[in-house]
């Protein structure tokens, strides 16, 4: 049985220089089940060509937000509301599970100190760990899980991909390295150009949780709306940590 794992992330993960208007980090992964994914990906392009006329369109977190580029066609109220209404539509009908992590920096250098692990692999870490407890209840013989990062730069996927072998060869805090290779893992970086529908899902989920994280009590209906697809059991949910 196949899954995929699309990531994406809300901030900057470096501990050097914290934006004191956002600093917060989040790394977040959508899992999807084999035929899922097409059905998930066939009505968000059934979308970009009801409001664009194609499916070329580019779903982008902080151009939607901010009307930019193609997204200018929200100005109009009255298109923003029926491409939400849509948007939402589709997120929640279709069945994925959200598994993230968020780290409050300002928090994190005070009780770690600057020369702490660094946020992206403590939250990669969370997420592979979440992810096999959450696959563990899946019972069959053959269990694969590609998990596809958007391309950030040369050096950075080099350093990721190091990372990611690191955590398959020896396991992490929770779970041991034999446990993680009875999955055929697997990491894949691709290009924003590729426009894969999964890895836009991904980027529009971590701003909301991110939001939340630095104002628990404020109004966030795109938090709201996100918040049953947590991965959850025995009525908690075990698919968002919050570092520290």
């Amino acid at each position: 049985m196949e899954f995929t794992l699309y990531m994406d992330e809300s901030g900057d993960h470096g501990l050097d220089r914290i934006d004191p208007g956002f600093p917060v980090f989040v790394l977040c992964g959508v899992l999807f089940y084999e035929d899922g994914y097409q059905k998930m990906r066939d009505h968000l392009n059934q979308i970009k060509i009801k409001f664009w006329g194609t499916k070329e369109v580019i779903f982008h977190s902080r151009d939607i937000r901010k009307c930019q580029k193609e997204f200018q066609i929200l100005l109009d109220l009255n298109i923003k509301a029926a491409f939400y209404t849509e948007l939402n539509a589709c997120i929640s009908a279709h069945p994925f599970k959200i598994i993230a992590a968020a780290i409050d920096k300002t928090k994190y250098i005070q009780r770690y100190g600057r020369i702490a692990d660094d946020p992206y692999e403590i939250s990669l870490s969370f997420i592979i760990e979440r992810t096999i407890f959450l696959l563990d209840d899946f019972k069959h013989k053959s269990k694969s899980i590609r998990i596809i990062i958007e391309k950030r730069g040369e050096k950075e996927d080099k350093k990721l991909a190091s990372y990611f072998e690191k955590v398959k060869a020896r396991g992490t805090g929770f779970i041991g390295r034999e446990r993680i290779q009875e999955y055929d893992l697997k990491i894949e970086f691709r290009d924003k150009k590729d426009n894969i529908n999964g890895l836009q899902v991904a980027d529009l989920i971590p701003y909301p949780i991110a939001t939340h994280t630095m104002h628990p009590t404020r109004a966030n209906p795109a938090f709201d709306l996100l918040q049953p697809k947590f991965y959850q059991k025995q009525g908690k949910i075990f698919g968002l940590k919050r570092f520290p």
